[in-house]
């Protein structure tokens, strides 16, 4: 009966090696049978059977943190009325645009008599009133301050929050697909590794959020599991591994962790994960600084500029929305004029959407913690090459 039982293990595991309990492996004249255990996890090893077949599947499995049936990601989209604003924007389109000091003075679009002129690489403003005289449309954009509707392109409907809260704590790492420079629709891969074409037919789209169960490295690729026998490569994830201890320096239980490598943001309260979002950091050589601050200031709406290396104006952005710096010219704020977000691409601040900017201003107060680090170590960590300029 011993025997039979041993064959059929070894027909049903094929080539597998069989875990046998010590005290069986001892004795042939032990009477205790040898079973497989129950489907079930077995971190350890259970002595009276053998946890071979599904078990041994769901034990491989629960090490990478993964159990069934699977949880979904308890978490919501924040509120969508903190993405509004009252005010509306626009990018200005030609060099010297002419602010006038009237209605009157717009209207007739006679240069010589501005008020102002706007000069810059780049440049914004806000308007809060629009209206058209003699097929000319004119922008409100101060007191007593009009352009003309022809050196202005008004922004549309400001990009979602990408944003999410969470109503139970996440037990594994999470994040978001970025699909902006996939060229054919991202499916997920039975396999890591290019080496085969072992697609399983499902479609990620751009912000989709997925768990992350584990990572593997193929070749000089590494890949993320999000769920059993799906993979897809790390430069499509934006990805969010929860850590509830303080970083180093940081005192008390609230704080916000800014990760350079992964452009992701956290925010932990009372030790507890409890926002998290994708961001755009600064690009070389306007690097985002390395390192543990402390909110500064705060700013409902506040202008940024800055001077370009010819001492003219590179940039000038009005009403940027729920400001919080953080580390001299560098700050955490919404971004109205970046439609995207994930990559690298600011002078240095950390740009948020709109309405993730207000989420985080509403829930901040002056001197909490903001951790930014790079765990990929790439971004320098030399502060003289860190100067006053930030957007």
């Amino acid at each position: 009966m011993l025997f039979s039982i041993i064959s059929l293990v070894s027909i049903l595991l094929g080539n597998q090696s069989i875990w046998m309990p010590a005290a069986a492996s001892q004795s042939q004249t032990h009477s205790s049978p040898v079973v497989l255990c129950l489907p079930g996890i077995y971190l350890t090893n259970p002595l009276d059977c053998i946890p071979a077949g599904p078990s041994s599947y769901l034990t491989q499995m629960a090490r990478k943190g993964l159990t069934f049936p699977l949880l979904p990601l308890a978490v919501g989209p924040i509120d969508p009325a903190l993405s509004q604003v009252d005010v509306r924007y626009a990018e200005v389109q030609t060099q010297g645009a002419p602010i006038y000091g009237s209605l009157d003075e717009a209207s007739k679009n006679n240069r010589k008599s501005a008020a102002q002129k706007l000069n810059g690489e780049f440049v914004f403003v806000s308007y809060t009133d629009e209206t058209q005289i003699n097929n000319r449309k004119l922008y409100q954009v101060g007191p007593n301050q009009w352009m003309v509707g022809a050196d202005l392109s008004r922004l549309g409907v400001l990009p979602a929050s990408r944003g999410v809260t969470f109503s139970r704590a996440p037990l594994h790492a999470f994040g978001w697909v970025l699909t902006y420079w996939v060229s054919e629709p991202l499916q997920t891969k039975r396999t890591p590794g290019n080496q085969t074409a072992d697609y399983t037919g499902r479609i990620l789209n751009l912000y989709d959020i997925v768990p992350v169960y584990g990572e593997e490295k193929v070749g000089e690729e590494i890949w993320y599991m999000i769920s059993p026998e799906e993979w897809v490569p790390q430069k499509y994830i934006a990805r969010v591994t929860p850590n509830t201890t303080p970083p180093a320096g940081v005192t008390g239980d609230r704080w916000i962790e800014v990760n350079l490598f992964e452009q992701t943001l956290a925010v932990y309260e009372r030790r507890q994960l409890v926002f998290a979002t994708i961001i755009a950091s600064g690009a070389d050589p306007f690097w985002t600084q390395p390192g543990v601050f402390q909110i500064q200031t705060k700013l409902e709406k506040t202008p940024m500029r800055g001077a370009s290396e010819s001492g003219g104006l590179a940039y000038y952005l009005e009403d940027v929305p729920w400001t919080m710096y953080y580390d001299g010219p560098r700050a955490l704020h919404g971004a109205y004029w970046r439609a995207k977000m994930g990559f690298v691409q600011s002078h240095g601040c950390i740009n948020l959407t709109v309405g993730d900017a207000h989420w985080l201003f509403n829930w901040a107060v002056a001197g909490d913690w903001v951790y930014v680090w790079d765990p990929s170590g790439q971004t320098p960590t030399d502060p003289k090459l860190y100067g006053s300029i930030g957007f």
